[in-house]
């Protein structure tokens, strides 16, 4: 059987002098080695030169060196310990490449989901229009035929009928521009892709202020009510249907259509980063009441230790670099939800495929860790 582990080349030990298996190997000081009595002899021939120099790379040396203590297996050893090294950087840099295609593939998947739903989208979207045309054109040619009656019966009266001819052009250009509109404001939204910058996502950026009627009563708000701070004692607010009562949970008082972007910066142990249907349970008995534990929410934990995804119960663990600021991405009628780590570049951590049927809620979530806070990031 071929012997495992790191194999050498025979030349490695050849003399490049005599060619025949290195005798009484010595270093010379550019690293070469050979035969003791080949160098001596191939430097005896330069003495007359008073200049010495390697048969291999031709670097000269001044005054003749001294030759040197280099046994074959230490030189065997120094070259295996050079290929052994060699190897593992080889290594490290296929399991570097196979990491690069996994994310590839993860981003050819997430493309290729976004461009099914968009062609849906807009079978949906022009299916539409066409019928909206169709109904606009109707409605043009009654609008006509009831303003060319009128007008008729009053040109009757009139000497004369240019007033008629330009009216009829005024209501044709109006109707035709208004329906060019609606064909020019479907085309832009199909053709805004998801941004691969944080100044492209800042583009989308949008104000949100957390909702005190959801507040739990441990959470305190504060900043215009953007930062959310978790105390063991419970705040004032009167009693309201919206509130949380068993989680430490808050959401956005404006809901969130279209695409947007937010980013939320957290201190402590830990933040869940979430969206939610307004329609999400609120009582203190049902543990689906918080993000990530029922099919009407989805929710990122953010911990010291990484990073969690939730929905509906489920569980995925996340990779990705640690940072204090999550930023959010949210393409309602394509049904991408992105989250990313924020510092000096934008990493994806984790991206959502899906349908929204309701519109969306910011949503924070703390742990039970007095001081720990979350707060939505003023951007503009």
């Amino acid at each position: 059987m071929e012997q495992k582990g790191v194999k050498l080349d025979c030349g490695a030990f050849c003399c490049s002098v005599c060619l025949d298996v290195m005798k009484d190997p010595v270093n010379i000081p550019c690293g070469h080695s050979y035969c003791i009595s080949c160098i001596k002899s191939f430097w005896d021939e330069e003495d007359q030169k008073k200049i010495h120099s390697c048969p291999q790379c031709r670097q000269t040396f001044t005054p003749r060196p001294v030759l040197v203590t280099v046994s074959a297996a230490a030189e065997r050893t120094e070259r295996q310990r050079e290929l052994q090294l060699s190897r593992q950087q080889i290594q490290q840099r296929i399991q570097d490449r196979e990491k690069d295609v996994k994310v590839l593939r993860q981003e050819v998947e997430a493309i290729n989901g976004s461009a099914d739903k968009a062609v849906e989208d807009s079978e949906k979207i022009f299916t539409e229009l066409i019928r909206l045309m169709e109904k606009r054109s109707s409605d043009v040619k009654q609008q006509i035929r009831s303003q060319q009656k009128t007008e008729v019966s009053r040109v009757k009266e009139l000497p004369a009928v240019s007033q008629l001819r330009d009216k009829l052009q005024d209501i044709l250009r109006d109707t035709w521009t208004n329906i060019s509109l609606t064909v020019t404001e479907v085309d832009v939204s199909l053709s805004q892709p998801e941004p691969r910058t944080r100044a492209g996502f800042l583009k989308y950026s949008q104000e949100i202020t957390l909702d005190p009627n959801t507040a739990n009563t441990n959470l305190l708000l504060s900043e215009g009510n953007r930062k959310a701070t978790l105390i063991k004692k419970e705040e004032s607010y009167s009693s309201h249907p919206d509130r949380f009562i068993r989680w430490c949970q808050v959401l956005s008082r404006e809901s969130l259509t279209g695409r947007c972007y937010w980013e939320v910066e957290w201190r402590g142990e830990g933040v869940d980063v979430a969206v939610a249907y307004k329609s999400i349970s609120r009582t203190r008995s049902s543990s689906e009441s918080g993000f990530g534990h029922n099919d009407k929410s989805w929710a990122l934990n953010c911990n010291q230790n990484g990073y969690r995804f939730f929905y509906n119960k489920i569980k995925t663990p996340v990779s990705g670099p640690q940072s204090s600021r999550v930023g959010v991405y949210l393409d309602h009628r394509a049904g991408v939800l992105s989250f990313y780590s924020v510092s000096e570049t934008m990493t994806l951590l984790h991206r959502v495929q899906t349908t929204f049927t309701q519109p969306l809620y910011a949503g924070l979530w703390l742990p039970w860790y007095n001081g720990d806070t979350a707060e939505l990031c003023k951007l503009k």
